[in-house]
């Protein structure tokens, strides 16, 4: 790093937004993280409501990068209530933030806009990547929850490069599964399964499980801020997505647990429903390979689920053993 940049990250306050703004302000950047609610950090946190132009504008003027991380939790029901309110967050944000922009005399030379890897179509006869992945929501017999899913990523995007900002650099962030030891992450909830001895297979075991380690998807960041020429949808998944049951055993074997209870897909809906959650997050084949950060020369230090898997339960262990 040459000098310190000024980076502004509306949605922030999340899991993934605190160790994304944990990672960049370690590295001496000015943060700055747009939240519906103030809280105390070690950044700079505005407060916004994601709806209405207001004086967080001014956090933007004169910034160098926006990483837009903004949109409610899919880890619900799919109610009408809660379908609106997931697709609202992330489409109105994403356009509040491309008019906030075009007000601005000096907008940021880079606009990262989260989106997902759940864009593709659920895939297990070949991986997709941003040349050749088929964009989901035509298949037939998936049940309306995918198709909603689906709808709600290429509406996010539409919302994204629509708006026409001149010499801003636009990203698409078709991120996997981003795994943490962090409390309350995907691997947490994974790694608690396990123990309790009910990791088996979900359903069949043969539907992909696209992941990345939460180091590789901090360097993919790094990557993406310094390489001007990449631009558009990019993946961030490891290269070497697996089939579920594989998945499992690894982690299992990681964790030093001999077997775990396979889950049929009846067991996984009534689970789900007293949950409060979708099957979907576990069922649907997201078997996405990362084509372009790829080809232009990122090298990933975990592309294997058994290594990122055996990394994150030591840290998992060290962190809660402090």
């Amino acid at each position: 790093m040459t000098q310190p940049l000024n980076i502004v990250i509306p949605g922030g306050s999340g899991q993934i937004g605190t160790i994304l703004a944990r990672h960049l302000a370690g590295q001496g950047h000015h943060v700055s993280v747009l939240t519906r609610h103030k809280h105390a950090a070690p950044w700079q946190v505005i407060v916004w409501n994601g709806t209405n132009l207001g004086d967080w504008v001014g956090a933007l003027d004169g910034a160098d990068i926006l990483i837009n991380l903004s949109g409610r939790s899919v880890n619900c029901r799919y109610t009408e209530k809660s379908r609106a309110e997931i697709k609202e967050s992330r489409t109105v944000s994403t356009q509040l933030l491309g008019r906030a922009l075009n007000q601005l005399a000096h907008p940021p030379r880079l606009w990262m806009n989260a989106s997902t890897a759940t864009i593709y179509r659920h895939a297990l006869d070949r991986p997709m990547d941003e040349a050749s992945g088929e964009i989901g929501g035509e298949e037939c017999d998936v049940p309306s929850t995918w198709r909603f899913s689906i709808d709600v990523a290429t509406s996010w995007e539409q919302s994204f490069f629509a708006a026409n900002i001149p010499n801003v650099r636009k990203v698409a962030l078709r991120s996997a599964m981003i795994m943490s030891p962090d409390r309350g992450g995907v691997f947490d909830q994974l790694l608690r399964l396990v123990k309790w001895r009910l990791g088996g297979a979900a359903g069949s075991g043969e539907q992909f499980v696209s992941w990345i380690h939460d180091s590789d998807f901090l360097r993919s960041i790094d990557y993406l801020i310094a390489h001007e020429e990449l631009e558009g949808a990019i993946n961030l998944a490891a290269p070497n997505p697996i089939p579920n049951r594989e998945f499992m055993q690894a982690l299992r074997r990681a964790a030093g647990v001999a077997a775990g209870i396979p889950s049929s897909r009846l067991m996984l809906e009534v689970g789900a429903w007293l949950l409060r959650t979708e099957t979907e997050l576990i069922l649907k084949s997201r078997r996405v390979i990362p084509y372009r950060l790829l080809q232009s020369g990122f090298v990933f230090q975990f592309p294997d689920w058994a290594g990122a898997a055996r990394d994150l339960v030591l840290r998992y262990r060290a962190r809660r053993s402090q």
